[in-house]
């Protein structure tokens, strides 16, 4: 334990002695220059800051781009399947093209998914007219005198 104790007594000595020699050293020119040192680190930082996230910003969108281009290289047949722009041949409503991003469907499948999605906007649209007819009632129903 004596060991322990020596150690953090000559340590407390040492700090204790540097820091009282550092302040009666002082002199007005060392004091100023601290200062100076001090007030110029505090106005630059920021500036500093700002650079460094300027640069940062710049190698990381320079290792993006790299790592994107490597990816196009590397791209196989597999990848590039549906991503090529095919007219659409659509049988009644719809002129406008749109591009394949999966496998592409025949026809029977699109019509059914038109047939589905055809209904599933009936059924919302029956949904909306029911909850707005029960609120024309309930409006009606406040005014209606009870007896």
């Amino acid at each position: 334990m004596d060991p322990v104790i020596n150690i953090a007594s000559t340590l407390t000595d040492r700090v204790s002695t540097n820091l009282r020699n550092s302040f009666t050293d002082m002199t007005p020119e060392k004091f100023i220059r601290i200062v100076i040192i001090a007030g110029g680190y505090l106005l630059l930082r920021q500036y500093l800051i700002k650079m460094g996230g300027r640069a940062q910003m710049r190698a990381h969108e320079e290792e993006e781009a790299r790592s994107e281009e490597e990816a196009k290289a590397k791209m196989s047949a597999n990848e590039l399947r549906g991503k090529v722009d095919i007219p659409e041949d659509t049988d009644d409503e719809d002129d406008a093209t749109a591009e394949a991003s999966g496998p592409e469907w025949g026809q029977m499948a699109r019509r059914r998914q038109r047939v589905m999605l055809k209904r599933l906007l009936d059924a919302e649209e029956q949904r909306l007219q029911e909850n707005q007819e029960e609120l024309e009632d309930k409006d009606i129903e406040e005014f209606l005198i009870k007896t």
